[in-house]
């Protein structure tokens, strides 16, 4: 769930409610019941920890299987087969 930030117009107080997506937003300030608005904000950024992200993390698609980055495939024990010339169009 998505924390959103709001700010009075009364009287300027900013505070931020933890609510969900479909939740209708907060109309009333809780210190001055003045009304206030929702605010944009960038959000949290996405922080990468680790040691690197490799092909393997990521979901495989049909074509790409068992692609392997220098053009060959991979089998299944961990042997790479040559990558096989295309046919020239008739």
């Amino acid at each position: 769930m998505p924390t959103y930030e709001y700010e009075c117009r009364k009287c300027g107080r900013r505070f931020e409610k933890f609510q969900s997506i479909t939740a209708p937003p907060v109309k009333t300030c809780p210190q001055c019941r003045g009304k206030v608005a929702r605010l944009l904000s960038g959000g949290a950024g996405i922080i990468f920890k680790g040691s690197g992200f490799y092909q393997t993390d990521y979901k495989k698609t049909a074509n790409a299987s068992h692609a392997h980055p220098q053009g060959g495939e991979k089998k299944a024990d961990g042997a790479k087969t040559e990558a096989k010339p295309d046919k020239p169009a008739k």
